[in-house]
């Protein structure tokens, strides 16, 4: 007899109701969290609702506990092909035909990654081809769910354990998660094409996962993380020069600019005043103080929270001084003096013990 949970996912697959799989999926990985199966499985629900992020981490973490599954690397290759994750996509296919050479999927999906990565370079003209769906491409056989265990558990959501933050220049995104005390060999970081996978396993406590699909693509092997005393300091080298307006991808998101002193900070056209707004500066470092420290703010959150209020309250001549010094100093000046800074290039003032330098292209 199959267990409540096994019926239950059956049920959820024959009439297309995905998340719920997934939610039962959950559940039974709550009760056997070493079990690679479960996490594939997982996988293949995520796919068939559209998650296909979460597909993929899902996907790693059976491959992670079983590297000779095979259905794993299949997941992983169709969903990162959903995400246009080509050349990924091709490397899982390709460890999961090593697998199953027997398997006609794997042939069938590489031959797609190739025809896609070619068009993505401009090597072939585009042309229709045959379309490969999800559904065409996981048979029944595929979605078969494997025993679960018979306890059922009720999961609730749980609130990011660590919170983060990013800033970015015209070449990189630096992303920033305030984890203090971790040691380096707790944490892994893996980069994709458009995927950004965070791990921070410290033993004895809950497993810290965070995987999105970035905004723009990034070139992985130039990226880097360093493990630091307080936080996890991840740099994201852009594979193009736009100002991402999110640290994820998302349908709702503006279409990328490319960045340039007038995208920073931009807002809408206001004519010059004779009577510019007066500011209280010491005021307000004094409300910003008392504000990081009710909220607990780190280092870098709390200077950027400083410099956002001084922006959000100043005049428009403050404003165009704070964004013309930040952009033609590489970010080492900030000004609020337009008078000072308007008629001429503001140069870079690297702190003490450092030098500058230029960007190689």
């Amino acid at each position: 007899m199959a267990s409540d949970l096994e019926k239950q996912v059956k049920e959820a697959f024959m009439d297309d109701h995905f998340e719920l799989a997934v939610d039962l999926y959950t559940q039974a990985i709550a009760v056997d969290p070493n079990n690679p199966e479960l996490y594939s499985d997982r996988a293949q629900a995520n796919i068939k609702a559209k998650n296909f992020t979460e597909a993929v981490a899902d996907a790693n973490k059976a491959i992670e506990l079983d590297e000779s599954l095979y259905k794993a690397y299949l997941r992983k290759g169709i969903a990162c092909l959903e995400l246009e994750e080509y050349q990924t996509a091709k490397a899982a296919l390709e460890l999961g035909a090593s697998l199953a050479p027997e398997e006609p999927r794997f042939a069938k999906l590489i031959k797609e990654c190739d025809e896609l990565i070619a068009e993505e370079n401009n090597e072939l003209p585009k042309q229709p081809m045959e379309t490969t769906t999800t559904e065409s491409v996981t048979a029944a056989k595929d979605v078969e769910p494997v025993n679960l265990p018979s306890d059922q558990v009720t999961v609730a959501p749980v609130k990011p354990k660590y919170r983060h933050e990013f800033y970015q220049t015209p070449d990189e995104v630096v992303l920033t998660i305030f984890a203090k005390g971790i040691p380096a060999k707790d944490v892994a970081v893996e980069f994709g094409e458009q995927i950004l996978s965070v791990s921070i396993d410290v033993p004895g406590e809950d497993t810290y996962h965070f995987q999105p699909r970035l905004f723009g693509k990034i070139i992985p092997e130039k990226c880097r993380f360093d493990v630091l005393s307080t936080k996890v300091e991840i740099r994201l080298a852009k594979a193009e020069a736009i100002q991402w307006t999110s640290l994820e991808f998302s349908k709702d998101n503006p279409f990328p600019l490319k960045v340039n002193a007038s995208v920073i900070g931009a807002q809408r056209p206001s004519y010059p005043s004779s009577k510019p707004k007066r500011v209280d500066w010491d005021k307000l470092e004094a409300d910003v103080k008392k504000e990081e420290k009710d909220e607990k703010l780190d280092g870098d959150a709390a200077l950027n929270k400083f410099f956002q209020d001084i922006y959000k309250d100043a005049d428009e001549d403050t404003r165009r001084a704070m964004r013309k010094s930040f952009v033609e100093s590489n970010g080492t000046v900030l000004s609020t003096n337009w008078k000072e800074v308007g008629n001429k290039k503001v140069e870079g003032s690297a702190p003490d013990g450092m030098e500058m330098k230029k960007w190689e292209y």
